[in-house]
């Protein structure tokens, strides 16, 4: 047949070249008991081109999208240095690549727009790692053509300017596929990925925006390598990383994984470490939990529910 594909080696899936991606929006209300989803339907502006491995920040209610790899008519490609070119991916005047383009969509009026940016734009990317901060919304590494990098960028949201970040002293390995998470008004945290030789990795860096400089942290995790998860702040700054794979993902068959791993990259406030310490000795304490304010009990009895796998592996 006369049908196209394109073999993504970065995901491992085949698609067809004219039908694979697009670009819609759907929403879930959050507080409705029926946790019902919808379609958002477009009312102004114009949809960004079909695009995967993006990503996004969310500043004064706005949803604003950075890069990823998709395809555009020829006709449509209209700057070199916002869309490289995928060589191996084109079909008559249908093109891949990769891009850093900025779209902004407003729920309230479901209105689609691209701003204008100025200053030093990170170079087109796919399955980067974004955070934000305030009005700063924070891009670090990804892959780009046939090389991954570890380079961080920031995008001012209100005036839409550029910035890149040059960190002193040791980084990161160059990776696509990891995450990125504020920890604090001037912490970053970063989460394993895929290197630049495809391997995937468990290492966790924290970046200090004030000091421009990285620092490895030691954590209990190093056996669980992950890419392709998802990560968000918790409570006193913890990191939770849930799902993805723990393997190359071109091995689709294998590697998913649905455990949560827990990540403590900033000190953890007084209040906290007392509540632990009640918590993981609940037995010891029982009478004097019973005694505690109301929302202080509760908060230790969650706690208390959190650590008891961890004390009923010790007595098997």
């Amino acid at each position: 047949n006369d049908e196209l594909w394109l073999y993504d080696l970065e995901s491992g899936l085949c698609h067809t070249l004219h039908q694979s991606l697009s670009f819609q929006l759907y929403s879930v209300g959050l507080q409705d008991e029926r946790l019902s989803w919808r379609r958002a339907t477009l009312r102004s502006g114009s949809l960004p081109s079909p695009r995967d491995k993006l990503s996004c920040w969310v500043h004064e209610g706005r949803i604003i999208y950075f890069g990823g790899y998709g395809h555009k008519p020829l006709s449509a490609i209209h700057d070199p240095e916002s869309f490289i070119v995928d060589e191996a991916s084109w079909a008559e005047d249908i093109f891949w690549g990769w891009n850093n383009e900025v779209h902004e969509f407003d729920p309230e009026r479901s209105s689609w727009t691209e701003p204008q940016t100025s200053g030093r734009a990170p170079l087109p990317r796919a399955a980067h790692a974004s955070a934000s901060i305030g009005s700063k919304g924070y891009v670090c590494g990804g892959r780009i053509k046939e090389t991954r990098t570890s380079d961080v960028f920031c995008l001012d949201l209100n005036s839409w300017t550029w910035s890149e970040i040059v960190g002193l002293g040791l980084a990161p390995v160059g990776r696509s596929w990891h995450t990125l998470t504020a920890v604090s008004d001037s912490s970053l945290f970063l989460f394993g990925g895929l290197s630049v030789d495809c391997r995937p990795m468990s290492d966790g860096w924290t970046f200090n925006l004030e000091t421009k400089g990285w620092t490895k942290m030691e954590h209990q995790n190093k056996d669980k390598p992950r890419l392709w998860h998802t990560a968000c702040q918790g409570r006193d700054s913890d990191v939770i990383v849930f799902g993805g794979s723990h393997d190359y993902i071109l091995l689709v068959d294998k590697g998913h994984c649905n455990d949560a791993l827990v990540f403590q990259p900033q000190p953890q406030p007084l209040i906290r470490l007392c509540q632990d310490f009640i918590a993981s000795r609940a037995s010891s304490f029982q009478r004097q939990i019973l005694c505690l304010p109301p929302k202080l009990r509760t908060a230790v009895q969650k706690r208390t529910t959190f650590f008891r796998p961890s004390r009923n592996a010790q007595n098997v």
